[in-house]
């Protein structure tokens, strides 16, 4: 169980890495530069697969570290 985990670790920050920037700047964000940033923008294609795959892998490992601690 703990080597699925280790595996599922791994896949996750490799997805979180592989995931567009969707903010120009930092200073935009801290500063709210530009309100309507993620309005207009669509997640399509490779970014939407990668944007699920990120959403399942995260809830997996939720999941696991929940039955982990429970045995």
């Amino acid at each position: 169980m703990k080597a699925f985990l280790l595996i599922i670790c791994v896949l996750l920050i490799a997805i979180v890495l592989l995931q567009s920037n969707k903010a120009e700047g930092a200073s935009q964000i801290i500063s709210g530069g530009n309100a309507d940033l993620f309005s207009q923008r669509k997640e399509r294609g490779a970014e939407l697969f990668i944007s699920r795959l990120t959403f399942f892998l995260g809830a997996l490992f939720f999941i696991i570290c929940v039955v982990m601690n429970i045995m």
